[in-house]
């Protein structure tokens, strides 16, 4: 990534500061840190391993399933391995360019994992509304370009917070109460005006959830509406256990992502290691049970697991 152009000099450190309040802990606090974070990659590359040897799961779906676990390898290790030095070494400090290149990429990354979750939504869509027309309608070249069009939106939303953040004069404080470089925690050290800077990370913020929850919506809305047409119970229930993977997988990304919203909006009570381990969790847990789901709830892919490990 590009260099940015700073205030201070780029050699300048930043303090990353881990949980403050439970520094007394942060042994033990690696340790379902580095667990997860483990899990995560065994389970993702075992995913993108098996969707890349087996020829038979070179389909949209087993595509997206495989776009998923990326991002979910991107997402974890953007923090986990910083954060694990901060609690095993103590080695707190980070380049301010370095502080920037993880905000950009663990945000970027996050806003991709959402557009694959858009993109699984109307994969369900179309496979439940209009089965005879899914293989012309959702091909593996399409699927490339809609990942695509996905990591282009990533770049374009994200960008711009750490160009602002650059731009920011930052003056005595460079501790940041946090593991790792979180886009308004680096902000607040700044001591210029940050209103531009908070604004677009709100708004960005508001419309990536909003739009791809309100789309993931809409395309639940109509399976739903479909289904009820169909006369027969047993499709019913056929059809719709096609959606569960997918629908376990969405609770896990958006639920914690909102919950810490939520608490960081009305839970100024809320001590501040909590907000700092919600946060965390929004990004370890996801990944880790991910691949955990599709495996166990998509039975070719859990067969072609098994077949792999004999």
């Amino acid at each position: 990534m590009a260099a940015f152009n700073f205030t201070p000099s780029d050699t300048s450190l930043f303090i990353l500061m881990g949980i403050p309040g439970l520094e007394a802990a942060h042994i033990w606090i690696s340790i379902p840190f580095f667990a997860f974070y483990i899990i995560s990659l065994l389970g993702n590359f075992t995913v993108v391993f098996v969707v890349g040897k087996e020829q038979s799961l070179h389909k949209p779906m087993y595509l997206l399933i495989c776009m998923l676990a990326l991002t979910d390898i991107g997402m974890s290790t953007s923090i986990v391995p910083k954060a694990l030095f901060i609690f095993w070494f103590n080695l707190k400090g980070i380049t301010v360019n370095g502080c920037l290149a993880q905000t950009f990429f663990l945000y970027a990354i996050a806003v991709m994992h959402s557009a694959i979750l858009v993109t699984m939504a109307f994969d369900r869509y179309v496979a439940i509304c209009s089965p005879l027309r899914y293989a012309t309608i959702l091909t593996n070249t399409r699927i490339a370009k809609l990942g695509l069009v996905g990591l282009t939106r990533a770049v374009f939303f994200i960008l711009p917070e750490p160009l602002f953040l650059s731009r920011l004069p930052f003056c005595a404080n460079q501790i940041i109460p946090h593991t790792y470089c979180d886009h308004i925690a680096v902000a607040k050290m700044s001591c210029g005006d940050i209103t531009v800077s908070r604004m677009y990370g709100l708004v960005i913020g508001v419309i990536v959830i909003g739009f791809d929850l309100t789309l993931i919506g809409l395309s639940y809305g109509l399976i739903i509406r479909a289904v009820l047409r169909i006369s027969s119970k047993k499709a019913n229930l056929k059809a719709l256990k096609t959606c569960t993977a997918h629908i376990c997988v969405m609770l896990t990304s958006y639920t914690p992502i909102l919950f810490s919203i939520l608490t960081h909006r009305f839970g100024q009570g809320i001590a501040p290691h909590i907000h700092i381990i919600l946060a965390n969790l929004c990004f370890i847990v996801p990944p880790m049970l991910n691949p955990i789901i599709y495996g166990v709830k998509t039975k070719e892919l859990h067969d072609k697991v098994g077949k792999c490990r004999r």
